[in-house]
């Protein structure tokens, strides 16, 4: 072991781990039971808590991963909470930007071009300076993930196995494609693009790779 870190609440049934610079430091946000967690990765200083942000879900289940932009991190959990939140961080602590009332579940947020982007039952899309929301629509159940790509598409891993294509160009939910039900089963995992192909998996383990046509 290198090192530990000084924070000791459990982890709990969370997401993964997010970079970040806090005023040039390097940095780790996790989602513990009970917190947002930033700490330090800087040598002679890894493991030191810059900041706990208290997030205390049901079930502690903080399950979406943080999203990161400069210093500020989006959390979100449906449970008690039904909100996601905006949070700057310096190295003194952190402090709340805004708060909205909608949620995701699983599906870990996006930011991309000043906008926020997650499924959970409808796709959703958010001002990232205000938090006030632009557009929702699509019936994607439980579940799910999204991908942004570079040309502005919006690629959505839906619960009800299902993948769609998004024109985030267009003006509100735009959908350009809907493929067939994938799986039957529930699509926990996020799905991952790689190397021109989509890889796609369900909570029982079956994975299936689809070819992305440019």
């Amino acid at each position: 072991r290198r090192w530990v870190s000084e924070c000791r609440e459990p982890a709990g049934h969370a997401g993964g781990m997010a970079p970040l610079l806090v005023e040039g430091v390097p940095c780790i946000a996790v989602m513990t039971i009970r917190s947002l967690l930033v700490l330090r990765l800087d040598a002679g200083h890894e493991g030191r808590t810059v900041a706990l942000y208290p997030w205390t879900t049901d079930f502690g289940n903080n399950v979406a991963t943080p999203a990161v932009h400069e210093s500020d991190v989006l959390i979100t959990s449906e449970y008690n909470h039904r909100a996601i939140c905006r949070v700057h961080v310096t190295l003194g602590g952190a402090v709340k930007v805004w708060e909205k009332p909608f949620a995701s579940k699983v599906c870990s947020p996006v930011i991309h071009d000043g906008s926020v982007y997650w499924v959970w039952r409808q796709v959703r899309c958010l001002d990232f300076a205000t938090g006030e929301q632009k557009w929702e629509g699509g019936d994607f159940g439980d579940a799910g993930s999204c991908i942004v790509t570079a040309d502005r598409k919006l690629i959505v891993w839906g619960g009800t196995g299902r993948l769609s294509l998004l024109d985030l160009a267009a003006d509100g939910y735009t959908e350009l494609s809907r493929s067939f039900r994938v799986f039957t089963s529930t699509v926990w995992p996020h799905v991952v693009l790689a190397g021109g192909q989509l890889y796609c998996k369900d909570r029982d383990g079956n994975l299936k790779c689809f070819k992305v046509n440019r």
